[in-house]
């Protein structure tokens, strides 16, 4: 329950911020390939793998937004990543990248997801029917 206020879609934010800057790598550059049939390979690059990292966690967003009840810090914690997100994509010509925008746009979607699931209605009470015992005469 420690990680409850702390989104998680810091981490790939971090990474392409260090990919970016520390490490200078593009992002299309290829880190692996993945077998396919009748020897064809798929190349996956940096991007790509970071985007699927940052998919996977969203999941546990989700997960974590439905079970427990979000509270107002982690909306503000998760607008706060959104707003850095679209800020350095905007303001730093090197973060220029599609897979900032796409980083960008899960942070928005982290976003609507805690908000829906949040302002969710509560589940109405269905009255039970009373049950009548009739009289016997």
């Amino acid at each position: 329950m420690y990680l409850i206020a702390f989104p998680l879609l810091l981490i790939p934010f971090a990474l392409y911020n260090m990919v970016l800057f520390l490490l200078s790598l593009p992002f299309t550059d290829t880190l692996f390939s993945i077998p396919l049939i009748e020897g064809r390979r798929l190349p996956v690059t940096t991007g790509e793998l970071l985007l699927a990292i940052a998919i996977l966690l969203i999941y546990v967003e989700a997960i974590k937004a439905s079970r427990v009840r979000k509270a107002i810090t982690d909306h503000v914690l998760s607008f706060i990543l959104f707003a850095a997100m679209v800020a350095e994509l905007v303001l730093v010509p090197q973060a220029t990248t599609p897979t900032l925008l796409l980083l960008a746009v899960l942070g928005f979607a982290d976003l609507l997801i805690g908000l829906s699931v949040t302002v969710r209605p509560k589940p109405q009470e269905l009255p039970l029917e009373e049950s009548y015992q009739h009289d016997r005469y």
